[in-house]
């Protein structure tokens, strides 16, 4: 059996106010800070040298902004499926601010108030991974952290919460691909040299 030829590159967008802060960003649709504009451009060398085919890429402006700087405009579709975890209640509070109500809360066991499941999440990110794996070609998502972090477990067949382990900063890229016919995480979180 020949080994799988679809390539998911993760690419979580530049630093927003709220990310920089800490704020649980769900569908507040922020733009990037100047910084996170210029780390979006920093981005454009690494994804020129993966042969990205298509990215898929999150409607809000902070991933859209983050795809057009990094060299992916012509290449880009909008995609609903990769809009981040909905926070509900939790929307632009920090984990701090969360745990004064709800002592050690984590998104990922606990879940937000008033907001998305983490299954929610996995059914959105595993048409996404269909999609990509469908298309045998090298695929970008471009999106938001906790979104990412679900796609990156589902892409590995394991269970959703497995993503609160796999952080990821802003402005990086994760390559995820196959090794023996199983998939793999090739990168993860990275802003130098990708192998």
């Amino acid at each position: 059996m020949s080994e799988p030829t679809s390539r998911c590159i993760l690419i979580r967008h530049g630093a927003t106010e709220w990310s920089k802060n800490g704020r649980h960003t769900g569908r507040t649709d922020l733009p990037l800070l100047p910084e996170g504009e210029v780390q979006a451009r920093e981005l454009a060398p690494l994804v020129d040298s993966l042969d990205i085919r298509r990215a898929l890429v999150s409607p809000l402006q902070r991933a859209r902004t983050t795809a057009n700087l990094a060299g992916l405009a012509d290449r880009s579709e909008i995609d609903d499926d990769l809009l981040e975890w909905d926070y509900g209640d939790m929307e632009g509070r920090t984990s701090a601010e969360i745990a004064e109500t709800r002592p050690g809360w984590n998104l990922f066991v606990d879940g937000p108030t008033n907001g998305e499941t983490i299954e929610d999440v996995a059914a959105r990110v595993d048409r996404v991974i269909a999609r990509v794996k469908a298309s045998g070609e090298t695929v970008a998502a471009v999106a938001h952290g906790h979104v990412l972090r679900v796609l990156g477990a589902r892409w590995l067949g394991e269970d959703p919460h497995l993503g609160q382990h796999l952080l990821l900063d802003p402005a990086t890229i994760s390559v995820l691909a196959w090794e023996h016919g199983a998939p793999a995480i090739k990168t993860w979180n990275s802003r130098g040299a990708l192998s």
